[in-house]
């Protein structure tokens, strides 16, 4: 093995500039997004997927769209 440079990432930052060490969930009545999943999202997708179906399990039924 060789040194090599450092890699460089995106990082999400709070609003104070704190960073998020973890996934950061944001929903609205109508949205959910999961936000700040670095690279080991991948091994996370099913868990992820997992939360996402529970949190819509426990949401109330949607209005129809107009």
């Amino acid at each position: 093995m060789r040194p090599r440079e450092a890699g460089i990432r995106a990082q999400a930052l709070l609003a104070d500039g704190t960073p998020v060490h973890d996934f950061l969930v944001r929903e609205t009545a109508r949205q959910l997004h999961v936000a700040d999943a670095p690279s080991p999202a991948a091994t996370s997708a099913l868990p992820i997927g997992a939360m996402i179906v529970e949190r819509l399990l426990q949401a109330p039924p949607a209005a129809p769209a107009a």
